[in-house]
């Protein structure tokens, strides 16, 4: 299990291909909420659970599955 205090503020979420998933707003309730402001985002909050979280390196988040299946995972405010 990831510590999630690491997951940071404005931090990059890519997906295990590499490919970009969104950028963190915080995490709450076992979940990160992703910026509504994201190029991807749709003007939306998504939000995916921290269970989803592989590693934190520096400044980016990697998930453990593609960027895909995280997309038609997460859910929306």
């Amino acid at each position: 299990m990831v510590d999630v205090s690491q997951i940071k503020e404005h931090a990059d979420v890519v997906g295990s291909d590499g490919a970009h998933v969104g950028t963190v707003d915080h995490v709450e309730n076992g979940e990160i909420k992703l910026t509504k402001s994201d190029r991807d985002a749709g003007g939306l909050h998504h939000f995916i659970p921290v269970d989803f979280v592989q590693a934190v390196d520096g400044s980016t988040v990697r998930l453990d599955r593609p960027a895909e299946e995280v997309r038609r995972e997460w859910s929306t405010s």
